[in-house]
């Protein structure tokens, strides 16, 4: 037997290869991503990973644990914020950034249109992958609002409000169908309301 060969990679153990729990995340960020967190049941999400639900137990805990990853892996990843809200641009220039790369990034892929964390945030409160996702957006609201008051102290809450606002329109509207030529014609005229509150 090749001596190159750790305990998970030679045969006839019984034991799996290793398992790459980045790659789940991201399998999981496509399922969840395309069907919803309630659609997505465990025996699904542990046969596209393959593995066994005792293996994904002992890796994430939980459905809803792995659940809060995704959500982090496409906050951090899809449409990282902190690439655009730079100290070196403008609010007027990085949130008009932002509010275009919403429209391209919402209708990407057509099989999974919007955004996971704000179209997940729209269900019941009293879901824990709601309040986790609400939780994503609240800290990206916060974000959003402490850039802008570093130029714009006074309208950092409203100018806050109307961006997120425009962002989930956006979402929703994807999801719906609207193309991408439409949401980004869309996010360019919110610019303009955008740059009044910022005058």
């Amino acid at each position: 037997m090749d001596a190159n060969l750790n305990d998970a990679e030679k045969p006839g153990r019984g034991r799996p290869r290793a398992f790459d729990t980045e790659t789940a995340l991201e399998i999981g960020l496509r399922m969840f991503h395309a069907s919803g967190y309630d659609a997505v049941g465990l025996g699904a999400l542990t046969d596209a990973l393959g593995i066994k639900p005792p293996s994904f137990y002992a890796a994430f805990g939980s459905k809803v644990a792995f659940f809060e990853r995704v959500l982090d892996l496409y906050a951090r990843t899809v449409l990282p914020i902190d690439d655009v809200l730079r100290e070196d641009r403008s609010a007027a220039e990085a949130l008009t950034d932002l509010l275009e790369r919403a429209a391209r990034t919402y209708s990407r892929d057509p099989s999974r249109t919007g955004c996971l964390v704000l179209e997940t945030a729209r269900g019941n409160a009293a879901d824990e992958s709601v309040a986790l996702a609400r939780a994503v957006t609240e800290v990206r609201r916060a974000r959003i609002r402490t850039f802008v008051a570093r130029t714009h102290p006074d309208c950092a809450r409203a100018v806050t409000d109307y961006v997120t606002t425009v962002m989930s329109g956006l979402s929703g509207r994807s999801r719906e169908g609207l193309s991408q030529a439409r949401l980004l014609a869309v996010a360019r005229t919110a610019a303009v309301g955008l740059g009044a509150l910022l005058a």
